[in-house]
C-alpha cells in the first residue's frame, strides 16, 4: 500500500472542511530528509483510508491512541503544543523574495550605523543621558522587512497599519526617518534632550512629546502587547459597527522575549484567539536576553513561548535558523542535528554567539561524531557565521507572508536573534550589552568595517552620521517602497472632524433633581446620562461604554438590549434571561464592550477607543466604568493614556472608603483621586449630585470632542441612594472650577464657619451644618468641593505667574478669592485621604482643617465607617468647634462636652494606625 506524496498536492480532498488553505504552506513539508519515504507514505495512506471510510472521529481516535502509546514507550515526542527546535517554514515553502536584497542590506547597514551613532553622540555630549544600542541591533532585519514590504502607511487616507514598536528600538526608527528626510541631524543630536519643543527626540515612543511621529507608547514593559491585542479587536469593532473601514488594517506588535514575563503581555492572548483576530501579528524578538542576562538560560524561551501561544490558540511561526543551516538540516537523516538543537539550552546558544568557530565545532558539533562529519567541509569561520533566523531576510519575509495570509487566528512569529548583532565582540550577545552606551575608536572602526560603510578613518573620531544623499539609490529605493505602501511610518495623523455639542435634552433632566421621596445614586444618574447620550442622533453611535463585567452593579444593564454587547461572532445561544426586558444581548454590531474581569483589558480598550480620532480619523467617546479602587491597578496604563493623548472618561464607581461599605479593605477606595492628581492632563472630579455629574460630563464632551483638547476625565460615582436636589443657579463655573457654595448658613448665629464637602460626604457636611446651628450657635456655610485637583492646578498657575511677574498686580487663586470673604474657620471633609483636600491647604485664606479616610478600609455600616474614619457629621462639627476654640471664640469646655455628647472617644487610636 503505497502512495506518492508530493509537496504540491494536498493529501486531503478539496471539499474537506479542514482543507489546507491555498498558499505557500500547502502540502507536506520536506524540511528534513525522509530515510524511508515508502514507509511514510504507507502510514499517511492508511490514515487517509480511515478518514475516508470511517470518518474524522475514528481518525482522531486512532491518532490519539498512537500518540498515547508513543508517550508510554518514551519515544520522546513533545507535547502537541510544541514542535521541534527548527523553522516552521521549510526552504521549499519559502516564497521568492520580491525586493533587492543587496540594496536592502546596504540600507539596513546605514540605519544600523546611524542608530548606534545617535546613542554614542548623545552620551558623548551629555554623559550619562543613556540610550540603548543593542535592542535595535538585534531586530533591524525584523523591522526592515516590514518597512520595505508590509507596513502600510496613511497617506492614502486610510487607517494604515498600527505598529507597536519595541520601546528600546527607538534609535533605529529615528535613523530610518533620518534617511527618509523626516528628521534632521540637529534632531538626532538632541536624542533624549527634548526640553525645547520640537528640537529633540524622545528616548522612547512618546506621542505626547512627538505628536506627529509616534502613535503608541510601548516602553513600559507588557503594555504594548495588550494594547496591540485590544487595538486589533477595536478595529474589528469599528468595522462591525460601520464607523470605519478597517478591513485591510493590520496590527503589528514587536515585544521582546523577556517582556513576555509581564502579566499584561500574556493576559489577553486568549481573547485574541477567541475573537479570531487574524488582523494581528506579534513579532517576538527572541534574542534570549533580558536587561541583565539570559531570559531562560537553563531552558528554551522560544519553545516555552510556542507552547504558550499555541495553547492560547495562536498560529505560531518559528524563525530560528538562517539559510546557512538549511543544507545541514537536509543531511540530518538520523535526526542528530535536530536532537542537538532541541537539547541545547539558551545559555549555551548565547555562549555560542560570542565564541569562535573552533569552540562551536568542539562543544556543539563535537557532541556526536555524526555532527562532526556533517560540518567537516566547513571552516571555523563558516561555523562562526551560521546565523540565527531573525537576521535572514528570506526567512523573515516568508514568515510575514505566512502570517498575513493566515486566517482565523492571530499569528506570532518567534524570531531567534542575537542581542547587539553587528556591534562587535565587546557588545554582541554579552550580558552587559543592554547597558552599553559607548564604543571606543577601535570598536567603532570594526563596526564600520563590518557594515562596509565608506567612512574614512580620519573622521571616525568625530563619530559621524552617514547619509548617502537624497538622490542616492538607497534613499530612492526606501522612498519608493514606502510610497507603494501608503507613506512613511510611524506617522501620527489627526484628521477626525470635531463634533457639534450634544443636544441640551441630554442633560436637562439632571438640573431638575428628584423628589424628596425618590432616592438615586450618582452611579444611577450617570447610567441615565449615558443612555440619553446614546440616543443623541450625532453622538449616539460614537459612544463606547466599557465595563469590566460589572454592568449590573453599575446600573448599566439598561443598555444590554438597547445597544447590545459587542460579540465578534454574534450570540450563538439563548440567554437564560431572554424573556426579561433587560436580557443579556450580544450581537456582532453591539456597542457596549463588556470585557470580563480585566481592568487591564478594559484600559487597553479605553486606549484604542480614546485614540480612534487619530488612529482612524473617527471620534469615538469611551466611558470606562469600574470599581474606583482598581484605579491603582492600572496606573501604568493610565499614564500611557496621558502620553498617547487619549480622550475619554474614566468613571470610578462604588467610590469612597466608607460608601462601598460591605466589601472590605481591598475594595474600599480612599486614594484614587490622589493618584489621579499626578497625571498632568487628567481632570479629576468627585461629584455629590446628579447635576454635577451632568455638568462635568458635558464639559468633558465639549473640551475633548468639540474643542479638540488632549485631556481626559476621571469622575467618581457613589452607590449610596439619596434624593437628588435641583441645581442652584449660577453654580456652573464653580462645579467645573472645583468649588461652589451649595447651601449658605441656615440661620444667623454668633459664630461663623465654612464646611467643604465632597461626594457623599457632602451629606455629612449638611448634617453637621444643622448640628452646629441647633446646638452650638454656629452658622456654617456648606460648599461642594468637586475637584481639589482643579483648584490646585489653577492655584499653581497663579503662583507661578506671580513668581515670574514681580512688580505686577498678583493673581489670586480661585480657591482663595472664593473663600476669603466667607468668615470663620474652614473644615474640609471627603471620603478620600486627607492629602486630597490638603492639596489646596496653603492657599486657604484662614485656618484650615482636613478630614479624610486615611488608613485601610474595612466592612461595616456606612454610619459606623464614617464614625471610625472621623468624617461623619459629628466629627465635622467637632473639627469646626475645635477650630473656633483655637481662635478663642469658644471655650474648651464646649468642645469637650460636645465630644462626650457625641460619644466620641478622644483617646481612641488614630484610624490610619489600625
Amino acid at each position: 500500500m503505497t502512495t506518492e506524496l508530493r509537496a504540491d498536492k494536498p493529501a486531503v480532498e478539496e471539499d474537506d472542511a479542514d482543507q489546507f488553505r491555498p498558499g505557500m504552506l500547502e502540502g507536506f513539508k520536506r524540511h528534513l530528509p525522509d530515510p524511508d519515504p515508502g514507509e511514510t507514505a504507507e502510514w499517511i495512506a492508511a490514515l487517509d483510508d480511515v478518514h475516508r471510510n470511517a470518518g474524522r472521529e475514528r481518525a482522531d481516535f486512532l491518532l490519539r491512541k498512537v500518540l498515547k502509546r508513543a508517550r508510554q514507550l518514551r519515544i520522546g515526542l513533545p507535547g502537541l503544543i510544541q514542535s521541534r527546535y527548527i523553522n516552521t517554514i521549510s526552504p521549499e515553502q519559502e516564497p521568492a523574495f520580491p525586493g533587492d536584497e543587496q540594496m536592502e542590506l546596504r540600507i539596513r547597514r546605514i540605519i544600523r550605523w546611524n542608530a548606534a551613532l545617535m546613542v554614542l553622540r548623545a552620551n558623548h555630549q551629555s554623559p550619562g543621558i543613556g540610550g540603548h544600542l543593542s535592542t535595535y541591533a538585534s531586530s533591524a532585519s525584523l523591522y526592515e522587512v516590514g518597512f520595505n514590504h508590509f507596513f502600510r502607511g496613511k497617506d492614502d487616507g486610510s487607517s494604515g497599519d498600527q505598529i507597536f514598536f519595541q520601546g528600546h528600538a527607538a534609535p533605529g526608527i529615528y535613523s530610518r526617518a533620518f534617511l527618509e528626510g523626516r528628521l534632521t541631524v540637529a534632531q538626532l543630536d538632541h536624542f533624549r534632550r527634548e526640553v525645547v519643543r520640537g528640537q529633540g527626540l524622545s528616548s522612547y515612543p512618546h506621542p505626547r512629546l512627538m505628536p506627529d511621529f509616534w502613535e503608541y507608547p510601548t516602553v513600559s514593559m507588557g503594555l504594548g502587547p495588550i494594547a496591540a491585542i485590544y487595538q486589533a479587536r477595536f478595529n474589528r469593532y469599528l468595522n462591525a459597527r460601520g464607523i470605519a473601514d478597517t478591513s485591510v488594517s493590520r496590527v503589528w506588535s514587536f515585544p521582546g522575549d523577556g517582556e513576555m514575563d509581564e502579566p499584561e503581555a500574556v493576559g489577553a492572548l486568549t481573547l485574541a484567539a477567541r475573537e479570531g483576530l487574524d488582523n494581528l501579528t506579534f513579532v517576538l524578538n527572541c534574542n534570549l536576553q533580558r536587561l541583565d542576562g539570559p531570559v531562560r538560560g537553563n531552558g528554551k524561551i522560544i519553545q516555552e513561548l510556542e507552547a504558550l501561544f499555541t495553547g492560547a490558540g495562536w498560529n505560531v511561526i518559528k524563525v530560528i535558523w538562517a539559510r546557512e543551516w538549511d543544507a545541514l538540516l537536509a543531511q540530518d537523516y538520523d535526526g542528530a542535528l535536530v536532537e542537538a538543537m532541541n537539547e541545547t539550552v539558551d545559555g549555551e546558544w548565547q555562549r555560542y554567539s560570542v565564541e569562535s568557530g573552533a569552540y562551536i565545532r568542539e562543544h556543539f558539533f563535537g557532541r556526536d561524531p555524526r555532527l562532526l562529519a556533517m560540518v567537516e567541509h566547513l571552516s571555523d569561520d563558516d561555523l562562526r557565521h551560521l546565523r540565527r533566523g531573525g537576521h535572514d531576510y528570506r526567512k523573515i519575509y516568508a514568515a510575514y507572508v505566512a502570517a498575513t495570509q493566515h486566517r482565523g487566528q492571530p499569528t506570532v512569529i518567534l524570531a531567534h536573534t542575537v542581542k547587539g548583532w553587528t556591534l562587535g565582540s565587546g557588545a554582541e550577545a554579552r550580558n552587559i550589552t543592554h547597558q552599553m552606551k559607548k564604543l571606543n575608536l577601535d570598536e567603532l572602526r570594526k563596526f564600520r568595517d563590518r557594515l562596509e560603510l565608506p567612512i574614512p578613518d580620519r573622521k571616525l573620531a568625530d563619530a559621524p552620521y552617514f547619509h548617502p544623499g537624497a538622490e542616492s539609490p538607497e534613499v530612492k529605493y526606501m522612498l519608493e517602497r514606502r510610497l507603494a505602501l501608503g507613506g512613511c511610518v510611524p506617522k501620527r495623523v489627526v484628521r477626525a472632524k470635531l463634533l457639534s455639542p450634544p443636544a441640551d435634552k441630554v442633560f436637562a433632566e439632571f438640573a431638575q433633581g428628584t423628589s424628596e421621596k425618590q432616592a438615586a445614586s450618582t452611579t444611577m444618574a450617570f447610567a441615565r446620562l449615558v443612555r440619553n447620550l446614546v440616543r443623541d442622533p450625532e453622538w449616539g453611535k460614537r459612544v463606547v461604554p466599557i465595563i469590566p463585567d460589572e454592568a449590573r452593579t453599575f446600573g448599566m444593564e439598561v443598555l444590554f438590549r438597547e445597544i447590545g454587547i459587542y460579540a465578534a461572532f454574534g450570540q450563538k445561544y439563548e440567554p437564560v434571561d431572554s424573556k426579561l426586558v433587560l436580557s443579556y444581548t450580544e450581537k456582532e454590531s453591539g456597542q457596549l464592550l463588556e470585557e470580563g474581569i480585566t481592568e487591564a483589558g478594559s484600559m487597553a480598550s479605553l486606549q484604542a477607543a480614546g485614540t480612534s480620532y487619530a488612529t482612524h480619523g473617527q471620534i469615538t467617546v469611551p466611558f470606562y466604568i469600574f470599581y474606583s479602587m482598581f484605579f491603582q491597578r492600572t496606573m501604568d496604563q493610565l499614564w500611557a493614556f496621558g502620553d498617547i493623548r487619549g480622550r475619554g472618561f474614566l468613571l470610578g464607581a462604588t467610590a469612597g472608603r466608607t460608601t462601598l461599605n460591605g466589601e472590605g479593605l481591598q475594595h474600599e477606595d480612599g486614594h484614587s483621586h490622589l493618584l489621579a492628581s499626578a497625571v498632568p492632563n487628567l481632570r479629576g472630579y468627585d461629584a455629590a449630585f446628579a447635576y454635577e455629574v451632568a455638568m462635568i460630563v458635558r464639559d468633558g464632551l465639549k473640551r475633548m470632542y468639540v474643542n479638540g483638547e488632549d485631556v481626559f476625565y476621571y469622575l467618581t460615582l457613589y452607590n449610596q441612594d439619596y434624593p437628588m436636589p435641583s441645581m442652584p443657579s449660577g453654580c456652573e463655573e464653580g462645579i467645573l472650577a472645583g468649588l461652589y457654595l451649595y447651601r449658605g448658613a441656615v440661620q444667623q448665629a454668633k459664630h461663623r464657619a465654612q464646611i467643604l464637602g465632597s461626594g457623599v460626604i457632602l451629606l455629612e457636611a449638611l448634617r453637621a451644618q444643622e448640628i452646629l446651628a441647633e446646638k452650638f450657635d454656629v452658622a456654617a456655610d456648606v460648599w461642594s468641593a468637586t475637584s481639589y485637583q482643579q483648584l490646585r492646578d489653577e492655584a499653581l498657575s497663579c503662583e507661578r505667574w506671580n513668581r515670574l511677574h514681580a512688580g505686577e498686580k498678583p493673581r489670586v487663586p480661585y480657591v482663595t478669592r472664593t473663600l476669603e470673604g466667607a468668615p470663620g474657620p474652614i473644615v474640609a471633609a471627603c471620603d478620600y485621604v486627607k492629602l486630597v483636600p490638603d492639596m489646596v491647604a496653603r492657599w486657604m485664606p484662614r485656618g484650615f482643617t482636613a478630614l479624610g479616610t486615611d488608613g485601610f478600609g474595612r466592612s461595616d455600616t456606612r454610619a459606623s465607617l464614617r464614625r471610625f474614619f472621623e468624617v461623619d457629621a459629628e466629627h465635622i462639627a467637632i473639627a469646626v468647634l475645635s477650630a473656633l476654640c483655637e481662635q478663642g471664640q469658644i471655650a474648651p469646655g464646649i468642645v469637650n462636652r460636645a465630644i462626650q455628647d457625641f460619644g466620641i472617644g478622644p483617646d481612641y487610636l488614630d484610624p490610619w494606625r489600625q
